[in-house]
């Protein structure tokens, strides 16, 4: 693996090393650290001339500070003459605010895209985005990593599969997500019709699917507050569900949610590593990493060898 070279920011330095061993080099020398008025300073101590270069950041709470320090990496390493640059961002920043849903609203995905790459990166690695048409906000190549294939593969070696599961949807946006799910752990899935009524608020109205007498899993890309989350475990257990488990990609959990997560009647949740938790929600014992960092490497190792990522889906 001469010339491949990973770096990381400060967002989740442990998922980096993960990433960097299972790929099978060493991580980078890479200072990031703040002068007295709060500015960001980035030393890049080895050389990068010639080299292809991965750099890990997920742009995570503190969104703007995780985003900021990678824009300043890429910079660094574009003036040190790095042939190939690659931003590798577990958890996309932004990437709710995907269309206008209001006049005069920024689209603020494909602003942090430009920055992305002028800021330098010539290639961007993201799992799970929220919405996949901001893959087309990129004027270079975008490889878009699924966590379901290795979520499924964990439950099925811990929980078993079969009808005596069934998948859901939060909502309708989520069903081909499920399905996929469902698909590789053998079991019917169902789904939740939900309205919003505010930002961060949700309101799960009618279930379709059959979930009596069974284990519900609930398959989204992220947890953010858990109010969609809380609607759905609610909904479930009325309609007659055995035990409620939620499985997301990105666990973010912020304001109320580590609240709402030990109050709402949910067993487990299973989440991937590509954001850091927090002390409070390790403390919970309700909460199951799956990492990914075996998958984020692999796709590394493929770029890198100039072979095909989709395949690692087939």
């Amino acid at each position: 693996m001469q010339g491949l070279k990973i770096f990381s920011g400060n967002s989740n330095k442990l998922f980096s090393e993960k990433v960097a061993k299972a790929a099978g080099v060493d991580l980078g020398f890479c200072q990031l650290s703040r002068f007295a008025d709060g500015e960001i300073q980035v030393e890049i101590h080895e050389s990068v001339r010639g080299d292809s270069v991965f750099v890990i950041q997920s742009c995570c709470p503190p969104v703007n500070e995780n985003y900021m320090e990678l824009f300043l990496v890429l910079d660094a390493l574009k003036r040190a003459s790095a042939k190939q640059i690659t931003a590798v961002i577990p958890y996309y920043g932004y990437a709710r605010q995907d269309r206008k849903v209001a006049p005069r609203a920024p689209i603020s995905s494909k602003c942090m895209a430009d920055l992305l790459t002028t800021a330098g990166a010539t290639r961007v690695v993201c799992v799970d985005l929220h919405a996949a048409q901001i893959q087309g906000f990129f004027n270079v190549p975008v490889d878009h990593l699924f966590a379901i294939p290795t979520m499924a593969r964990a439950w099925r070696e811990k929980y078993g599969y079969g009808d005596s599961f069934v998948a859901v949807s939060p909502d309708a946006g989520g069903v081909e997500r499920t399905r996929a799910f469902a698909k590789r752990i053998e079991c019917p899935i169902a789904i939740i019709d939900k309205r919003r009524t505010g930002p961060n608020e949700a309101k799960a109205l009618h279930l379709i699917g059959d979930v009596r007498n069974k284990t519900a899993i609930i398959v989204d890309d992220m947890i953010d507050t858990a109010g969609t989350l809380t609607q759905a475990v609610d909904s479930l257990l009325q309609n007659g569900a055995k035990s409620v488990i939620a499985v997301a990609t990105h666990a973010l959990f912020s304001g109320p949610a580590i609240g709402r997560l030990t109050e709402c009647g949910v067993d487990k949740v299973l989440v991937t590593d590509s954001i850091p938790l927090s002390a409070t929600a390790q403390k919970t014992g309700l909460i199951e990493i799956v990492s990914v960092a075996p998958l984020v490497a692999e796709a590394i190792r493929r770029i890198y060898g100039n072979a095909s990522v989709s395949s690692l889906f087939d």
